[in-house]
């Protein structure tokens, strides 16, 4: 299972979670309370953080959703034989349905990388293994600017010209 996918109490389990605290805006009490918060993903040095909310919780909540967006950008994994079942439940009719902020989205993509770089970077070679198409696929990658970075990345390695 990729580490993006794995249940939050697991994820949990293999991360240093540290707070901390952050100056700028938010006054006296952003600056004197340790709501900033630091997650190190242990097994691939993957680090997130937050620190643009006042609440130290949505500050933990916000960093765990950068570090597995993080997460399914670093770490590859072979492809599955046949779509997963959440992927399944995220596309219907050859379209993707997942927003950006969404907690399934760094899961889907993946599940989509993951694909595209067994692929070669062939985006149509990777829309049809995942039973979309090469439209929707590009759609749920440019959602992020980073994962649009990672796409481009892939494709570069492989020798393929980068997307605009």
């Amino acid at each position: 299972m990729h580490p993006a996918a794995v249940p939050i109490e697991v994820l949990l389990g293999e991360c240093d979670v540290v707070t901390t605290r952050r100056g700028g805006p938010g006054g006296q009490h952003r600056n004197k309370v340790e709501t900033a918060v630091v997650v190190r993903h242990r097994p691939s040095g993957v680090v997130a953080e937050a620190s643009e909310r006042r609440s130290q919780s949505e500050n933990r909540r916000m960093a765990l959703r950068r570090l597995r967006l993080a997460l399914a950008l670093a770490v590859r994994r072979p492809p599955r034989e046949s779509p997963s079942p959440l992927w399944a439940a995220r596309t219907k009719d050859g379209r993707v349905a997942v927003a950006s902020d969404h907690d399934d989205y760094a899961t889907v993509v993946a599940e989509a990388l993951d694909q595209l770089a067994a692929s070669d970077g062939r985006l149509a070679e990777a829309a049809g293994h995942l039973r979309v198409s090469t439209s929707q696929l590009v759609g749920l990658f440019r959602r992020s600017s980073t994962v649009w970075q990672a796409v481009n990345h892939v494709r570069r390695r492989t020798g393929l010209r980068p997307l605009v």
